[in-house]
């Protein structure tokens, strides 16, 4: 699943090698227009022949300012991080148009024009975004009225890719440049092959694969917080280095995937005793509520880590649901007891898929898989206690 979702990483490297040195007269350009437009760069869609066979790359250029390049070269491989391929500096062609420089490279520069031209820097990824978060989200409203239980279990799994790609940023001392909408982008994953061909789903109602694309560089060992810093919350919030910082941003991010306005909570800080109230649409708002609570809670020590934060996602997705210990008293036996039988309900599953039409799983189903090969007892019993508590 996981080669079908994000490319085998053998092939990745040697595309990456047979990348070295490109320029764009090298790629074909797909599209004039950018395919998506993010808070630090403008994203094309380009061509290239590998192997014999076509293939779509992603061309990035960065906007002014954009300081992450070095960061992401540096990264290790992960399918919640954007993968960088090569970078070069060139004039972008004249055929391209960047948003708000109409006409700019409508014509062959001359030798006078290409001094005083900006050289751009551009990097080529294996990703092809098709549009931010933010878009998503402005333009999934009347889903989440229509649907609100779908729409809801999609703002799960996109949350809970987003923990993923934190988590491994936060273990190579990287942290997300700017953890808004408009900094995270979404890739429309492989068609599935099988009794699916032909009957493609709209983006609006299918799971993207979520990439961050923007990094900084952390310390090694973070210094603690001062006293002062604990007692005002806010600080964490404009401090993007602080151990905290993501998990609030990551609070504030789910009333945003919800259309819950935090336009007068962003003026105060979220200083407010009582949060924006989340309305219960179907069975996932409540666990998302309590979630972005355990996220900005006020005092420090009852805040949830990115970690935490992840397993309650998974939890809310696939169980245990609170149901289980309204007939059962909660015990690490009983816990132990449900992980065994939905690990075999699982492969059951697969294995009917397999000789049936059910297709080839897609990342849904891989990432259930993640949860139930790494999910333990303990951790079970930690998390519902968590999100099931009074």
């Amino acid at each position: 699943m996981e080669q079908e979702l994000v490319g085998l990483e053998e092939q990745l490297q040697l595309l990456q090698a047979e990348l070295v040195g490109k320029r764009w007269g090298e790629l074909r350009v797909l599209e004039r227009e950018p395919c998506c437009e993010s808070g630090d760069a403008w994203y094309f869609r380009v061509g290239i022949t590998f192997g014999h066979s076509p293939l779509e790359l992603a061309a990035k250029v960065p906007k002014p300012g954009c300081s992450s390049l070095g960061v992401q070269s540096s990264l290790g491989p992960h399918c919640t991080i954007q993968r960088l391929l090569c970078r070069f500096t060139d004039p972008l062609p004249r055929e391209l148009q960047l948003p708000g420089h109409p006409g700019e490279q409508s014509h062959s520069p001359s030798r006078d024009e290409q001094a005083t031209h900006p050289v751009l820097q551009v990097l080529i990824c294996a990703e092809v975004p098709y549009q931010t978060l933010a878009g998503f989200v402005k333009g999934s409203q009347e889903l989440h009225r229509a649907s609100p239980g779908h729409y809801e279990r999609l703002a799960c799994l996109l949350l809970l890719q987003l923990c993923q790609g934190l988590e491994h940023l936060r273990g190579q001392h990287v942290g997300q440049g700017d953890l808004s909408p408009e900094n995270l982008l979404l890739v429309q994953c492989p068609c599935p092959p099988g009794g699916q061909q032909g009957k493609k789903e709209p983006l609006g109602l299918s799971l993207p694969r979520l990439l961050i694309s923007s990094f900084f560089r952390t310390k090694e060992k973070p210094r603690p917080c001062s006293t002062s810093q604990e007692q005002d919350w806010s600080e964490g919030l404009a401090a993007p280095t602080s151990p905290a910082a993501e998990e609030q941003k990551l609070g504030r991010l789910i009333y945003q995937l919800l259309h819950v306005d935090v336009s007068l909570e962003d003026t105060l800080g979220f200083r407010s005793s009582r949060l924006p109230e989340i309305p219960s649409l179907s069975i996932y708002s409540a666990g998302l509520r309590r979630l972005a609570m355990l996220l900005l809670h006020r005092d420090p020590s009852r805040r949830v880590s990115l970690e935490q934060a992840r397993s309650i996602l998974q939890v809310l997705l696939w169980g245990p649901r609170q149901e289980l210990f309204a007939r059962s008293k909660k015990t690490l036996p009983l816990l132990q007891s449900w992980v065994e039988v939905k690990r075999a309900l699982l492969l059951l599953s697969f294995a009917e898929n397999s000789v049936g039409t059910g297709g080839t799983p897609g990342l849904e189903e891989w990432l259930c898989c993640q949860y139930f090969q790494e999910v333990t007892e303990h951790t079970l019993y930690q998390t519902t206690q968590a999100l099931y508590a009074p």
